[in-house]
């Protein structure tokens, strides 16, 4: 089975438009790195010429990824108005010493970012938030053990 990526319509539009971008402008300011290295002579020892090469294989391969991405991409339908949490929620939850934590917001794998409080809904914390409502308590597989928290509020 392919392996799906869930993100929102922002996102996958994003993403569009950073493959739009490579597949041009960037390819072929890329190729002009390359025919101006190769008018510096020997290739064999022309570390101009090596820099342009790598920088070119590293944008086939990002270019690669995207495409991967956006063929199986799923869109998150974040106008859904449930008691549930789901992907596209900012869920408030509490630890078990009662200190209440800053609000998270659960998303697609590709659109994390844990430094400011956006979480994959693939992460042992997503996982464990998914499905839950207000007043549920989940358990987090963490390093150091189990840590149980509170769900206190889900906002869409």
């Amino acid at each position: 089975m392919e392996k799906e990526y869930k993100m929102s319509q922002s996102r996958a539009d994003e993403l569009q438009e950073e493959l739009n971008y490579l597949k041009t402008t960037r390819s072929d300011e890329v190729a002009e790195q390359i025919k101006v290295a190769r008018g510096f002579g020997d290739l064999s020892e022309n570390s101009e010429y090596d820099e342009a090469k790598n920088e070119q294989g590293k944008l086939y391969s990002r270019i690669a990824e995207l495409e991967e991405i956006l063929q199986h991409v799923v869109i998150v339908d974040e106008s859904s108005n449930t008691d549930v949490v789901a992907i596209g929620c900012k869920v408030t939850v509490q630890d078990a010493s009662g200190k209440t934590m800053p609000a998270y917001t659960i998303v697609g794998s590709q659109e994390a970012d844990p430094m400011h409080g956006i979480i994959s809904e693939e992460s042992p914390f997503g996982k464990a938030l998914i499905g839950a409502k207000e007043g549920d308590n989940v358990a987090v597989e963490a390093p150091q053990g189990v840590i149980t928290y509170t769900v206190l509020k889900i906002e869409r």
